[in-house]
């Protein structure tokens, strides 16, 4: 969005263009751009969004109902979740860009052309591989609301208090046979070089890492993020590599069973983030 307006500031367009199709064409193209320069990056272990802290009526954006507007298919809500974002990654810059255009924004398939600069054959062809790519999440949609906070609170309080107790029974009752657990720290600090996955599996490694952050003066706390809650960890005596500050968040199945945990080390991940003092 800064670059946005500073090439605004830097090269106004002239007053027989309008101003808000300008905007949206522009930040389109940075958008798709910066997308492009990441993934040409190289980066140290598994990537994963990056957070954004907000309260509850932040996120109080529902998704479309069935009524709505029908080049609206996800609301702003559901496409700010942490699900959401990760299933964009199968997409390509441009799919993801006319995806965000038709299903998000609403926008036709004319208008979303112009914003992209091509034809609208070539908008329907981006947008059905868009929403083949994402066939996937379209079996377990992540639609923020009160109810499903509160059954990511309860699953995370759970979570916390057996790993603080250190309830491997516990622990297991919660976790789905299949749970997929996720590590993004940028290199920057010991973390899983690869997803893991498996009850046990996933049972032992967070087992230990509680364990080992308990004589690290260890605060936690239960805080909205992208719109869902996530569990911010924050320890006050770091011992050699790990993480002073993370963040897990978690999506359950229809059991209310944790069957994927994604924990941010990284610190530039975590900017827009407030820990627990």
């Amino acid at each position: 969005m800064q670059e946005t307006f500073a090439r605004l500031l830097d090269r106004p367009p002239g007053a027989a263009v309008p101003l808000g199709a300008w905007l949206a064409r522009v930040a389109t193209h940075v958008g798709i751009d910066a997308l492009r320069r990441r993934k040409r990056r190289a980066y140290a272990g598994p990537w994963l969004p990056q957070p954004i802290e907000g309260a509850d009526d932040d996120w109080s954006g529902g998704p479309a109902s069935d009524d709505a507007d029908p080049e609206q298919r996800y609301g702003l809500a559901e496409s700010a979740s942490y699900a959401f974002l990760v299933a964009l990654e199968a997409l390509g810059p441009r799919q993801r860009a006319a995806l965000l255009l038709r299903d998000v924004l609403g926008r036709s398939a004319r208008e979303t052309a112009e914003t992209l600069g091509t034809s609208e054959a070539n908008v329907r062809v981006l947008h059905l591989r868009a929403r083949s790519a994402l066939a996937g999440y379209e079996g377990r949609r992540c639609l923020p609301g009160p109810a499903l906070r509160e059954r990511h609170r309860t699953a995370l309080e759970r979570l916390m208090r057996c790993l603080l107790a250190q309830d491997a029974g516990g622990l297991e009752a919660l976790l789905a046979d299949s749970v997929r657990t996720v590590t993004d720290a940028d290199g920057e600090y010991t973390a899983l070089a690869k997803p893991l996955e498996g009850r046990d599996a996933v049972m032992r490694l967070y087992l230990m890492a509680a364990l080992h952050r308990t004589a690290g003066d260890l605060r936690v706390e239960i805080r909205i993020v992208n719109g869902l809650p996530a569990l911010l960890v924050a320890l006050g005596k770091p011992v050699r590599r790990q993480a002073p500050r993370s963040l897990m968040r978690c999506e359950l199945d229809e059991a209310d069973r944790i069957r994927r945990i994604d924990t941010v080390l990284a610190p530039r991940k975590l900017a827009a983030v407030r820990f627990p003092l």
